[in-house]
């Protein structure tokens, strides 16, 4: 279950170190001699320009951050945006734009614990591994399986490990300041790396040192206050970063020329100028010793984070139906998403075995730069199509000049990169194309912003604009909601929460009138003299069609002739391929005497799909109450209240009664954000929960419940709760129950 791995317990601090705890292993103890050799003094500069064209994008991941706090991040707000096509581009981007830069960390890691180990080179027949790599796939196993078993970093230590490193850092620059001569920096731009025109390549170089602050958008569903603590964060994480690194390369290019950092001469320039800067001062073993350690803590946190991550992009694809949900199953043991992390964890060891820093550095690069393009345009859109439930807490500044700059960047970044490296990264693009053409077209139902934005002004749009967003919307979105109709009283409220559901999944409303005859008449008879038995069934259909039309859906409506009138719903659900059924609930309803439970409990085969049982006293869905313990069944009636939240504006609130205050309010901050309720109040009470659901449910204009898990005994001897409170509650109460396989002895007994 989701809830079980987006606990709600990341606060500003620890979202912010996350971002440069990731980024600031990879540009000062892994990159250096690389970039020195590059651009020369002017890779300092190199540095900056990456941090601006990562401010720009950071910018634009903060506002979308702040309106929609999902796990997956970067890879969610494009999916949600322009749609599943360029979704998988971004998820497989993102999912192997990591893979990538955990192997270039752990590479990194390697040449530091080399410097400490005695590790030998390893040859598997014509394969060679290099100390460093050897180093880096024991060190690459230990995280995966790290991982794997759900051992992680808690906020706490991650606060530690940054603080540890920058306050090493801080020491390392000062006193390096003190024994640099910056005559080595001149010529800024020496002729023999190609003067000004090296920075640009360098800076694609350097810039998977950049992808730290993207990571913090993955865990947005687990932000406290996020309007508030993601844009911190991002764009603070960014700022501090760029500086650091501005600073501590004209250190290392001040000590030691920068021509003698290069690999040909050192693999470790880092721990050569420590011994410098803290030779001077007779601590050089001591210095060498700090960085050294630095160095494997911040090449272990960045491959680590970076590992925790890609599982946290393949969690969202996997909701969203662009990759098997059997990727993510929880170990029963661990409640780890053990495959994914298995997937990911062989594909980094494979990169450290076949690759190289330079090419993994320049591959993450590349495949980041794609998404954060992506990312910038998504932005757009979101403000462009100026969706009601589009509500950012904060607003991009210099608005369309920044996402604008920040696409414009990223994408042209991409051209001063080698051509290996842009072909290995666009292949990748290229299975996430063809992957969606293949395998998650015909399955994912959610259309982007983009598409729905496009579609509903196709008069308006050019002609290649319509066919373009035709062809390319998903074809397993037929998502459709089945909404029996009895009485003209209500059916006009049935049909606004089932097309609020059906907007939702980019589907389609399926109006059915059942039409009763008694046993000794054949339905043949019937089907040809229907208004014998109903004197309304065409009128009310067509009035069904017409409202259906007036809220913005497509609708079909269907007559169906049956001797079991009840009994006919689920048949129909299951015939008529129905996701979700959205049905009356009161005196005789749908032929059932008294209370629709009763004709529930009747039923003991499966139930075909989710149905939502409305009791009607007025559509009025301003104020939600969720009550919750949680269970399937409240998931359900959760994500109902997020649907009437993005379209009709309600203000949802979330009961929980518990007898410890405190545990209660824990379970529902977590329950609350693994359900995509993270901007509810949020009210538990203590004592009986009969009377604190009636007490909640007088400031409400609309209860959301889950129903019960009872089986038929049980709620004959003892009653049901989700019915008994109902009575005493004036609002309108929508029942949710999933669809499940229970078996007879379960649905007559329960689940005891």
């Amino acid at each position: 279950m989701s809830d079980q791995e987006l606990a709600k317990d990341l606060g500003l601090l620890s979202a912010l170190t996350i971002g440069v705890g990731t980024m600031i292993g990879a540009g000062i103890f892994v990159l250096p001699g690389e970039a020195a050799a590059a651009a020369g003094p002017a890779v300092a500069l190199s540095f900056v320009v990456g941090g601006v064209i990562s401010l720009f994008t950071a910018l634009s991941a903060s506002e979308l951050g702040t309106a929609m706090p999902k796990a997956g991040g970067s890879y969610y707000y494009v999916n949600h945006a322009l749609g599943p096509l360029f979704g998988s581009v971004a998820g497989w981007g993102n999912w192997m734009g990591l893979a990538f830069a955990s192997a270039f960390y752990m590479l990194g890691f390697g040449e530091y614990l080399a410097t400490l180990l005695p590790i030998p080179t390893l040859a598997l027949g014509a394969v060679v591994l290099e100390p460093l790599q050897v180093g880096a796939l024991v060190a690459g196993a230990l995280f995966v399986l790290i991982n794997y078993v759900g051992a992680k970093e808690t906020g706490r230590l991650q606060v530690l490990i940054v603080v540890t490193l920058v306050t090493v850092l801080t020491v390392f620059s000062v006193l390096g300041f003190l024994q640099a001569d910056l005559s080595t920096l001149r010529p800024f731009f020496p002729a023999e790396t190609g003067g000004a025109a090296a920075v640009l390549p360098a800076t694609g170089l350097v810039f998977v040192s950049f992808l730290g602050f993207a990571k913090i958008t993955t865990v947005a569903e687990e932000l406290k206050n996020p309007g508030r603590n993601l844009p911190l964060a991002v764009v603070g994480s960014v700022v501090i970063v760029t500086v650091m690194y501005g600073i501590i390369m004209v250190v290392l290019m001040g000590v030691i020329n920068w021509k003698q950092l290069a690999p040909a001469f050192t693999d470790t320039p880092v721990l050569d100028v420590a011994e410098i800067s803290f030779g001077a001062f007779g601590f050089a073993a001591v210095g060498v010793g700090l960085l050294t350690f630095a160095g494997l803590l911040a090449t272990a946190s960045s491959a680590n984070a970076s590992i925790l991550a890609s599982s946290r992009i393949n969690f969202a694809m996997g909701r969203d139906k662009l990759v098997s949900t059997a990727l993510n199953e929880i170990h029963p043991r661990f409640a780890t998403p053990y495959r994914s992390i298995a997937i990911t964890g062989a594909l980094i060891l494979l990169f450290i075995a076949v690759g190289n820093v330079k090419v993994l550095a320049k591959a993450g690069s590349v495949l980041h730069l794609i998404v954060y393009g992506l990312l910038n345009i998504a932005l757009i859109v979101m403000r462009e199509a100026d969706t009601p439930e589009y509500d950012p807490d904060f607003r991009v500044p210099l608005y369309p000049a920044v996402p604008i700059l920040g696409a414009v960047s990223s994408f042209g970044l991409i051209y001063f990169l080698d051509a290996v490296e842009i072909a290995l990264a666009g292949g990748f693009v290229l299975v996430g194309l063809v992957w969606y053409l293949v395998y998650a077209r015909s399955r994912t139902e959610k259309r982007g912003v983009l598409t729905q934005y496009v579609l509903s002004r196709s008069n308006e749009m050019p002609d290649a604009a319509v066919s373009a967003a035709t062809a390319a919307q998903p074809e397993g979105g037929d998502y459709r909601v089945m909404v029996p109709v009895a009485n003209p009283e209500n059916e006009e409220d049935l049909l606004r929460l089932g097309a609020a559901v059906a907007k939702h999944h980019g589907g389609s409303l399926d109006v059915v009138h059942i039409v009763q005859v008694p046993d000794q008449t054949s339905l043949q008879y019937a089907g040809e003299h229907v208004d014998q038995f109903d004197d309304y069934a065409g009128e009310l259909l067509e009035k069904a069609r017409i409202d259906a039309e007036e809220l913005g859906v497509p609708v079909e409506t269907h007559t169906v002739i049956s001797h079991e009138a009840f009994a006919e719903v689920f048949d129909a659900a299951e015939s008529h391929e129905a996701d979700t059924v959205v049905m009356g609930w009161g005196p005789d309803s749908h032929g059932s005497p008294g209370r629709v439970e009763s004709a529930y409990d009747d039923l003991t085969e499966n139930l075909p799909c989710d149905f939502l049982v409305m009791k009607d006293r007025g559509f009025d869905p301003e104020r939600v109450l969720v009550p919750t313990a949680g269970g399937p069944d409240s998931e359900l009636s959760a994500e109902i209240a997020g649907v009437l939240r993005d379209a009709y504006g309600a203000e949802v609130t979330l009961l929980h009664v518990a007898d410890d205050e405190a545990a209660g309010e824990e379970f529902l901050e977590n329950w609350a954000d693994a359900n995509g309720l993270g901007d509810a109040t949020l009210r538990v009470e203590t004592g009986d929960v009969e009377e604190a659901i009636e007490r909640a449910a007088a400031d409400a204009t609309m209860v959301s419940i889950g129903a019960t898990e009872r089986g038929l005994l049980s709620r004959l001897l003892r009653g049901s709760l989700a019915l008994d409170v109902v009575d005493d509650i004036d609002c309108t109460v929508l029942l949710a129950e999933k669809a499940r396989r229970r078996s007879l002895t379960e649905r007559l007994f329960g689940n005891q």
